[in-house]
């Protein structure tokens, strides 16, 4: 009892280290309103109207208010050859609440700003190899087992439609952040893909597991938490702080 007394107290104060660290950093803030927040594009996606090619991307942001500190927010963007806009898929968990399915199709702008916080492009695809996996990619996006239901914590949310995603469509590479909480909700049994489909997980509920895979490398899910090392991008990875390079 001493020993699990001792191991306990040392994993809050770890993470509550790196909570801290996240604050002090300015990762995340929540002094802006989310009603007058940025959702302006950062210029990262291309122009629909010149690549006329297939587009498949992948981008996570730092989640709205208080949830920030702790994880992030994913979505997919997808333009089929010579369209002229690309349509943003993402789980929100307001159209639940009031009586909506959670997922939504949206023309926002795959890189635009998620309430402020800039997002990151996660995996980046194209050409026929991604036209190809785009009707996989729609009837998997049909199929999302948690259309009428969302959890914060520890899924089923946004990073676990994501990553559901990435196990259908193993080409994207999608190696999601450590914070994105939820992408290890498994929606059938204990045993998966990773999500990059290049290794393997156990996970019981989302909420302790472990994955893997040459792309995410090796990662340990405590509570939800993602603790792991990525031989491959020579760093580690942090629950809220993300991942540190060597």
């Amino acid at each position: 009892m001493r020993r699990f007394l001792i191991w306990s107290a040392g994993f809050l104060l770890l993470n509550l280290g790196l909570w801290l660290a996240v604050v002090v950093s300015g990762l995340h803030t929540v002094s802006e309103n989310w009603r007058s927040a940025s959702r302006a594009p950062l210029g990262i996606a291309p122009d629909p109207r010149i690549e006329r090619q297939a587009v498949i991307q992948v981008y996570a942001a730092r989640a709205v208010s208080w949830r920030g500190y702790f994880g992030v927010h994913s979505w997919i963007s997808i333009k089929a050859p010579e369209a002229e806009y690309f349509t943003t898929y993402e789980v929100t968990g307001w159209r639940v609440r009031y009586g909506g399915q959670a997922v939504s199709a949206s023309r926002r702008a795959p890189d635009s700003r998620w309430f402020g916080s800039e997002p990151s492009l996660i995996a980046d695809f194209r050409g026929r190899e991604a036209e190809a996996a785009i009707a996989r990619l729609q009837t998997a996006i049909s199929d999302y087992r948690h259309n009428d239901e969302y959890t914060v914590w520890p899924g089923p949310n946004s990073n676990t439609f994501i990553a559901h995603l990435g196990r259908v469509v193993p080409e994207l590479r999608l190696d999601l952040p450590p914070t994105a909480v939820g992408k290890d909700f498994l929606s059938t049994g204990l045993w998966a893909k990773a999500p990059s489909g290049t290794g393997y997980q156990l996970s019981l509920s989302g909420l302790l597991g472990v994955l893997i895979a040459w792309e995410e490398g090796l990662e340990v899910n405590l509570l939800g938490l993602t603790y792991g090392v990525d031989v491959k991008d020579l760093s580690i990875k942090l629950p809220m702080v993300g991942r540190v390079g060597f």
